[in-house]
């Protein structure tokens, strides 16, 4: 158990478990529908899934007026008719035993997790009194937004019309930004989400840390299995053999920290050997000249040295999928904040899918495309003339272009350019998110308000004066989903069952707080049935078949060569930038430089993360159904590294990072699937808050460890791989 959980494990006395308790008295799982249809039948709601951010299209069904089984909509491009572990257990989450019931008002000290139920007016006119009156002291910049969600679209829009200006998500600066910047910088153009990579008709698949299989990116993972089916060479670099390794044809076990040096003198390769596209770089680049100098001196040879990756697999695999150019994909990824210099690594990752001429071709990344919904017509936002907090907007980080998390963060604890005194916190918690939690707990503490929005009583939400308890997205409308990719698509959520108890949409939230802070012009549609009939309608759609189908495709549009897209690039130069003059003029590397990491300190192994394919971050540990499928996690360690420890697979031990922070006990999965300078483990386990009964103490939190990070400084990510632990057994 960690120090920090130790000290609030032994401060909950038991009157704070009773008064915890008037919120945490669950049902016991009794209300899952096994008996056989009865009168009432079985009947079947379309609706678009929320147990991640991929937000596949599925069909809920109820049967006898209990919620029973939700599966894909075989009309939907994200799923094809098939949901992952998780979408399949989004029953559990409408089940779920630790769901917050009502509305809750802190009474004691924060973190002690004692508690009043209130009404939801109650709730809401104290939340609302005192925004107000940071407003009128501070200005209503001093209320921040930390998000994360799809629901957070009504919420976020009440509160920029109220005058909020600082609003970040986690899934930023901490998981895709570096990719989308270095993107950016590379072709104009960030990735978004999912990823427009064509591996239904690649040739060749290149995944550098990127575990296909494990992170059930659902539209993704169905491509790879059928890509590996039909025998595409795959090539795996990571320090783990993952289960994505487990079907390649080459595994490069690199040593983390190193994978820079590898994609440079892969380049090195490629233009030394004549090997890239021609064609397209003498059309397309910009600076080429100049970027193929840069990259002289990374040999393959020097690579070897740097990586622990054999001069020969270097050779061979760049010769692999060079030669299936342009259908080769070098995946993009996801959370790619590792080492602190992740917006250079990944536009290195650009720079080696542009050496393969793949950007809008067949079987490489293609060019998304999307549709058009009209929209409800809503007021305008007020205009501020302060600046960000959060550096966002230049003066900090020059390439950022949404908010940072850490940076409204370290803004709240210092207060400068000016104090931060509210978070409004919604479906995202932060203590398992944010790197280092006694920061974030320190920021708290400057907080005249912390409100939390959620449907579960995570860490974060433990520390909150005020709890509004959210539906499931089972139990909801949200706004439409309008996607990007081989073609544009319109999905729409609406409410398959009712809440349990008091819970209520975030729609409704918003809605109800926009009147008590004076802006309820905001939000001027009845309820959301008028809101979103009116965009589909006005976009020329039909309504009622909408809700009867779920999902509407938009017409084919060219996605790339081979369908008749003309490439064009929306970068200074109007060419794909091999050499970054807007780089180099704010005082950046033109070229990526490869700069080595520091390594392990003797004694100690680097912690390397990951996901696992039935949960999703911190959010689901409690999901009855996804909970019994993993109820902890485990450290992966090589199997003669345990030796040398003493340690044995199954055996229990904690872990002890570099500034002393010591984990919650954990089994060791003793293997050979690993290197041995480095150890591995799933995050999102080792919840501290009690209310969370099902999670508490399961597993040992990777993000409770994370307590050292660099920053990038082009966009401000935070590394989340910069840390090293040792481990101790336990009895």
């Amino acid at each position: 158990m960690s120090t920090l959980s130790r000290r609030r494990f032994l401060s909950i006395s038991a009157a704070t478990f009773g008064a915890a308790a008037v919120a945490t008295q669950w049902e016991p799982l009794t209300r899952l529908a096994h008996a056989a249809p009865g009168d009432a039948g079985v009947v079947t709601t379309p609706t678009f899934c929320e147990m991640c951010f991929w937000r596949c299209g599925g069909i809920a069904h109820v049967r006898d007026g209990k919620l029973w089984k939700f599966e894909g909509n075989p009309l939907d491009p994200q799923s094809h008719g098939r949901l992952c572990p998780r979408g399949t257990g989004a029953v559990g989450a409408h089940y779920d035993p630790d769901r917050i019931r009502q509305p809750l008002i802190r009474v004691g000290e924060r973190g002690k997790e004692q508690w009043k139920t209130a009404s939801w007016d109650e709730a809401l006119a104290y939340v609302a009194e005192r925004m107000n009156k940071i407003k009128a002291e501070h200005g209503p910049e001093s209320v921040a937004i930390l998000n994360h969600g799809f629901g957070q679209r009504f919420i976020q829009h009440v509160l920029k019309s109220w005058g909020v200006i600082n609003i970040a998500g986690a899934s930023y600066a901490q998981c895709r930004g570096a990719r989308d910047t270095g993107f950016m910088l590379t072709f104009g153009s960030g990735l978004g989400s999912p990823e427009p990579t064509d591996i239904e008709n690649t040739d060749c698949l290149v995944l550098i840390g990127t575990h296909l299989g494990e992170n059930m990116h659902n539209s993704q993972v169905q491509e790879f299995a059928k890509a590996v089916g039909r025998g595409v060479p795959v090539i795996v670099v990571d320090p783990r053999f993952s289960v994505a390794a487990s079907k390649a044809k080459y595994w490069l076990p690199v040593k983390p920290g190193t994978d820079l040096a590898l994609l440079l003198a892969w380049m090195n390769l490629l233009v030394t050997e004549g090997r890239y596209d021609k064609a397209f770089v003498d059309a397309y680049g910009h600076g080429f000249a100049q970027f193929a100098e840069e990259i002289k001196g990374y040999t393959v040879e020097w690579a070897a040295k740097e990586t622990g990756v054999s001069a020969e697999l270097i050779r061979a695999t760049a010769r692999e999928f060079a030669s299936h150019r342009p259908a080769t994909i070098i995946h993009p990824g996801r959370r790619v904040n590792w080492y602190g210099d992740d917006t250079q690594r990944c536009r290195a990752v650009a720079l080696l899918s542009a050496l393969m001429g793949n950007w809008g071709r067949k079987g490489g990344l293609f060019v998304s495309a999307g549709m058009k919904i009209a929209p409800y017509p809503l007021p305008k936002y007020p205009t501020s003339d302060k600046p960000r907090a959060d550096g966002a907007d230049g003066s900090q980080f020059p390439f950022a272009d949404e908010g940072i998390t850490t940076s409204i963060r370290a803004a709240t604890l210092t207060g400068k350019p000016y104090p931060i005194k509210s978070w409004f916190v919604y479906s995202t918690n932060l203590m398992q998110a944010l790197p280092n939690p006694q920061e974030t707990l320190k920021a708290i503490d400057q907080l005249d308000l912390l409100v939390v929005c959620d449907t579960l009583p995570s860490e974060i939400a433990g520390y909150a004066d005020v709890i509004l308890p959210e539906t499931v997205f089972l139990e909801r409308h949200d706004d439409l989903l309008v996607g990007f990719g081989r073609r544009g698509w319109t999905s729409l959520r609406q409410p398959v069952v009712a809440a349990p108890h008091d819970q209520k949409p975030a729609w409704w939230i918003a809605k109800q707080l926009a009147e008590r802070l004076g802006v309820g012009a905001s939000m001027p549609f009845k309820d959301m049935d008028e809101y979103l009939a009116y965009r589909i309608e006005k976009s020329g759609f039909d309504w009622a078949k909408l809700k009867k189908e779920g999902v509407i495709m938009g017409e084919p549009k060219p996605i790339n060569v081979e369908t008749g897209l003309a490439l064009s690039f929306d970068t200074p130069s109007g060419k794909v930038e091999f050499w970054s003059d807007q780089l180099a003029k704010a005082g950046f590397d033109p070229v990526p430089k490869y700069k080595a990491h520091a390594q392990a300190p003797d004694g100690t192994l680097r912690l390397i993360t990951g996901r696992a394919p039935v949960h999703t971050f911190s959010r689901t540990q409690s999901n009855p159904l996804l909970h019994d499928l993993m109820p902890d996690n485990e450290i992966w360690v090589n199997t003669a590294t345990a030796g040398r420890l003493g340690l044995k697979n199954r055996d229990w031990v904690t872990l002890k990072n570099q500034d002393g922070v010591v984990s919650n006990r954990i089994r060791v999965k003793a293997t050979q699937r690993i290197r041995e300078d480095c150890v591995y483990m799933v995050y999102g386990f080792g919840h501290t808050n009690p209310m969370l009964k099902t999670a508490y103490l399961k597993g040992a939190s990777a993000g409770g460890l994370n307590t050292h990070y660099e920053t990038d400084p082009l966009m401000g990510s935070t590394s989340i791989h910069s840390n090293f632990v040792t481990l101790v057994k336990e009895a």
